[in-house]
């Protein structure tokens, strides 16, 4: 796994589970991650991951709606 070290102004009053939270959020929303590879770059386990993305605004359930609309024809 690589290392990233990023500069983050004092103003912002972010600890860097915050920031991991951020980062690894954004890509599992965006399907660039599994749940177990975002929870591992927070440094969480799965579950507790799984329950912060609320906080973030971020649904566990990470289907586009197309997938729903095929589901629902193909049943």
């Amino acid at each position: 796994m690589k290392t990233l070290n990023i500069n983050i102004p004092d103003t912002l009053d972010l600890n860097e589970l915050d920031v991991a939270m951020l980062i690894s959020t954004h890509l599992y929303e965006q399907g660039k991650l599994s749940l177990g590879e975002a929870a591992e770059i927070a440094g969480l386990t799965k579950r507790t991951f799984a329950e912060l993305l609320g906080k973030y605004n971020v649904s566990l359930f990470n289907y586009p709606a197309s997938d729903l609309s095929n589901d629902v024809t193909n049943a």
